[in-house]
């Protein structure tokens, strides 16, 4: 395989080529590696994860005639940009509270007019509180478990700052003025935190047509929710899982650390699966 520039690459065979194709549903041909030693196997199964995942939820946000996606622990964008890549052209609202993080999802929000920026958290209760900073994507406003600080060198190095926090119900009306019929997708992703952001909402969960969050098998932070509470409390407003995908895998004894749980309010899907794209996707 040789790579040809951005998005292109020459597949050529022989009896002795280490590469395989494989079916991978209708249109679509999987090219693996046969000689991948155990560790590219783990890395390989994550990007399948990664990439499966992104498809998942732009089939979902399109099904569901999703409009307004609220990105939850924004970080510098990946999450908006991998929507945007997938196909959506809806509203896309970021929350990220780390102010300098915020300067840069910023700079990645500023030439698209429909990528919204907030420099807040979301929790249970309006309030300023301290953050826990490490580089990367894992700043929590909890502090990092016996087991996070093990898994974690990055752990060992942790800057306070105040940040702001907001309940979602107080500025849902803000994030969605301007579209007609909000049809809302929620995507919590705070490092431990995402059932006080989800708490937040309040009755207004009512209003959203599925959401994502990423539950966890392992605690990395103090007082995480495990994930058969979380998975609970989503449940009990009403939404219904999709799909899992794995976040995080421990290469030592291959169990997984986290899921990514997507899930739909399957009530509120009111046109047929027949009907005309989302106004939210670009046309192919």
């Amino acid at each position: 395989m040789t790579n040809l520039g951005p998005g292109t690459a020459l597949l050529s065979r022989n009896k002795n080529d280490r590469f395989t194709t494989l079916p991978f549903g209708e249109g679509a041909q999987l090219v693996v590696n046969k000689r991948r030693s155990a560790k590219e196997e783990l890395a390989f199964q994550k990007s399948a994860a990664n990439y499966l995942g992104a498809r998942h939820v732009a089939a979902l946000l399109e099904h569901y005639g999703a409009n307004c996606v609220l990105d939850v622990g924004a970080n510098v964008g990946q999450y908006a940009k991998q929507l945007r890549r997938h196909g959506y052209t809806g509203r896309i609202v970021s929350f990220e509270p780390v102010p300098g993080i915020v300067e840069k999802l910023r700079r990645a929000a500023a030439k698209d007019p429909n990528w919204w920026v907030y420099p807040h958290a979301l929790g249970s209760t309006e309030t300023s509180t301290t953050m826990n900073v490490v580089s990367g994507s894992m700043s929590s406003l909890l502090g990092p478990s016996e087991f996070g600080n093990r898994r974690y060198k990055r752990f060992s190095k942790i800057e306070s700052q105040e940040v702001s926090v907001r309940r979602l119900d107080n500025i849902l009306d803000e994030v969605l003025d301007g579209i007609d019929e909000p049809r809302p997708y929620l995507k919590l992703d705070t490092q431990g935190y995402d059932l006080e952001a989800f708490a937040g909402a309040g009755e207004r969960i009512r209003e959203f047509v599925g959401m994502q969050s990423e539950v966890a098998l392992m605690q990395i932070y103090e007082g995480m929710p495990r994930m058969n509470e979380a998975i609970a409390a989503y449940e009990g407003a009403g939404f219904e899982i999709t799909g899992m995908f794995p976040v995080t895998r421990e290469e030592s004894t291959g169990r997984v650390l986290e899921f990514d749980c997507v899930l739909a309010r399957a009530d509120s899907l009111v046109t047929p699966p027949a009907a005309a794209p989302s106004a939210a996707f670009a046309t192919q």
